[in-house]
């Protein structure tokens, strides 16, 4: 055991993951994991401590008694681990044009942070009230944030442009990209991997109930799918992806007018789940018989092969493939459907090391080499956090 001990706190829409770190030699090494479903009624926190899980039935709620959340959640944890907890670190999804690495909370941090939420209003405000409750209850511990859009803050500016005025362009509105905490975390072990792989043209594949693609060269981001928000790129559970903007204001005359409502549709009623009408979980979409699933199942497919094409002319050819997320990392079928579409770049996978979900999926015979490789966010958040405090 050491004397210090860092949590980091991944806010997402509907979830609240926790990372368990210990501080030793400047390094953060993790020791345990918990989530939140914050869909669920009552709450619950499931957690991992070493080998020893835990489920714990919390008394606080999703909403004006969210503190007491955080307060449980600190008690439930701290409790297996008798250190000082130093630190807490967050992910937080947008850094607009203000953050390009991770930054200490304080005051002035986190009032910029809450400007930015028009940019990312389900994401922000999530990782806010954690900040919040975390310095209700422990306002002598330091607190960071690691930002998602900082990692694509090295890509050209003709790729972040949008063909709007340039006016708007300056005030912010661009492509800004996100995932890049997990984008960050691929690099870096690719590097591991296969050093000769991550120092050339790479595309890595984040697929999740959120998806995005990021193509780098040496591990620096070069162009991603989504862009100005996490509603832009390939379909995702229930986003659309590129959406032609003339169906908005189709939408919009036909009396969807508010725009909460336009929202709440783009995010919440669109992608796999409006396509198919049955789910946006590709888990239950591969196993359905009916033709509305494996349509879904096959656009989502050819989007991301779509994508995977338009960036080979960003970044002048591909070398590797990587998948990574929560489809990426288990689902043999998706990358399979997605290899097919990608014969003509010397895509060939190997089907029983792919079957397997093995780290390299492509043959000795391919052209470019494909990995899948699980990602870990959460580390990243505890390592730029370890840096800052340094």
């Amino acid at each position: 055991m050491t004397d210090d001990v860092l949590l980091t706190f991944n806010a997402g829409s509907s979830t609240l993951k926790i990372g368990v770190f210990e501080q030793a030699a400047n390094l953060a090494r993790n020791v345990g994991r918990g989530k939140i479903d914050l869909d669920r009624a009552p709450l619950t926190l499931a957690y991992v401590i070493g080998n020893d899980r835990y489920e714990k039935p919390l008394t606080g709620d999703n909403g004006e008694n969210f503190v007491s959340v955080v307060s449980e959640t600190l008690e439930h944890i701290l409790g297996h681990l008798p250190d000082r907890l130093r630190a807490v670190a967050h992910r937080i999804v947008h850094g607009g044009m203000l953050f390009d690495g991770a930054a200490l909370l304080d005051d002035t941090t986190i009032e910029h942070i809450e400007k930015l939420v028009p940019l990312a209003p389900l994401h922000q405000p999530q990782a806010l009230r954690v900040i919040r409750s975390v310095r209700k209850l422990r306002p002598e511990v330091q607190q960071t944030g690691s930002f998602d859009t900082a990692f694509h803050s090295s890509q050209a500016d003709i790729i972040r442009r949008l063909a709007i005025p340039r006016s708007m362009h300056d005030d912010g509105i661009r492509r800004y990209g996100f995932h890049g905490l997990s984008y960050k975390y691929i690099a870096s072990r690719l590097g591991k991997i296969d050093p000769a792989a991550a120092r050339g043209k790479v595309i890595a594949c984040h697929l999740g109930s959120g998806a995005s693609l990021c193509a780098m060269e040496d591990g620096v981001s070069r162009d991603t799918s989504m862009g100005f928000s996490a509603l832009d790129g390939i379909p995702m559970a229930t986003r659309p992806g590129w959406l032609d903007p003339g169906v908005l204001l189709y939408l919009m005359r036909s009396g969807m007018r508010q725009p909460e409502r336009i929202e709440n549709f783009l995010y919440h009623e669109c992608g796999l789940l409006g396509v198919s009408g049955i789910s946006g979980d590709t888990r239950v979409l591969l196993t359905d018989k009916r033709p509305q699933a494996a349509e879904a199942i096959d656009l989502f497919c050819l989007r991301v092969a779509g994508e995977i094409g338009r960036m080979c002319s960003t970044i002048g050819g591909l070398e590797a493939l990587v998948f990574t997320a929560g489809i990426g990392e288990n689902q043999p079928q998706v990358r399979t459907r997605v290899a097919q579409r990608l014969r003509w770049l010397g895509a060939e996978l190997d089907e029983n090391a792919n079957e397997a979900n093995a780290i390299l999926i492509s043959t000795a015979s391919g052209s470019i080499k494909i990995f899948v490789i699980p990602t870990d966010e959460e580390q990243v958040i505890a390592d730029e956090a370890m840096a800052l405090l340094a």
